[in-house]
C-alpha cells in the first residue's frame, strides 16, 4: 500500500467508522502511542501530536454520533447534503464503473469517498490516476471544505477539530500530487516528438 492510499485509508476510516468500532482499535492504539507519525507520509507532525492528545475514545463516541449519525446530526457527512442537485447514485455509478464493490451504505459519505480513493490507488488500473482526479474534482473537492469547516465548528472534542484540519491539508496535498501526475502525462507526448 503506497503513501497516498495510507492517508486516504486512515482519514476515511476515522470519518466513516464509529470510534468504538473494534476495527479501529489498532488505529487508535497507533494514534494514542504516538506511532502514527512513523507511517504518515505528510509533514503534519504537529497535527498528529494534537490528534494523539485528544484521543479519548469514550468522549469521541458522543461527538461522532452528534455530528454524523441520524437525521438530527449537526454535520451531515454526505455529498448530497452540500452539492445542489447531487445524488448518491452519481457517486455509486462512478465507483461501480471502476469495479469497486459497494454495499448498501451510501456511497457519497465523506469517509467512504476517501476509502474509495484508497481503493482506486490500490487497484492500479491504467486510468487509476484519472479516476482519482475525477473522484477528487467532481465528488470530493466541491464540498469537502464546507463539510470540514462544519466539523471544526460543531466538534466538542479537539480530536475531530484536529482531524478536520489534518484532512483539509492532506486532501490538498494529495490533489497537488495528482496535478503533478497530470502535468507529467501532458508533457510526455511533446517529449516523444522532440
Amino acid at each position: 500500500m503506497n503513501e497516498f492510499s495510507v492517508v486516504c485509508r486512515v482519514l476515511g476510516t476515522l470519518f466513516y467508522r464509529q470510534p468504538q468500532d473494534p476495527l479501529l482499535v489498532p488505529l487508535f492504539t497507533l494514534i494514542q502511542e504516538g506511532k502514527l507519525q512513523q507511517h504518515w507520509p505528510l509533514e503534519q507532525d504537529e497535527l498528529l501530536t494534537r490528534l494523539q492528545q485528544g484521543c479519548d475514545v469514550n468522549l469521541l463516541s458522543a461527538d461522532f454520533n452528534a455530528m454524523f449519525v441520524g437525521g438530527e446530526c449537526s454535520v451531515p457527512p454526505f455529498r448530497s447534503a452540500y452539492v445542489e442537485g447531487a445524488s448518491e447514485a452519481q457517486v455509486r455509478t462512478f465507483l461501480q464503473q471502476r469495479g469497486m464493490p459497494l454495499g448498501e451504505a451510501p456511497a457519497d459519505h465523506f469517509g467512504s469517498l476517501l476509502l474509495a480513493a484508497s481503493w482506486l490507488e490500490d487497484q492500479s488500473q491504467e486510468d487509476e490516476a484519472q479516476a482519482q482526479i475525477t473522484l477528487f474534482d467532481d465528488y470530493l473537492l466541491p464540498w469537502c471544505g464546507r463539510f470540514l469547516g462544519k466539523v471544526e465548528a460543531h466538534s466538542t472534542t479537539g480530536f475531530y477539530r484536529t482531524l478536520a484540519l489534518l484532512a483539509r491539508e492532506a486532501i490538498q496535498a494529495m490533489r497537488d500530487e495528482l496535478a503533478e501526475y497530470e502535468q507529467d502525462e501532458d508533457a510526455e507526448p511533446g517529449e516523444e516528438q522532440a
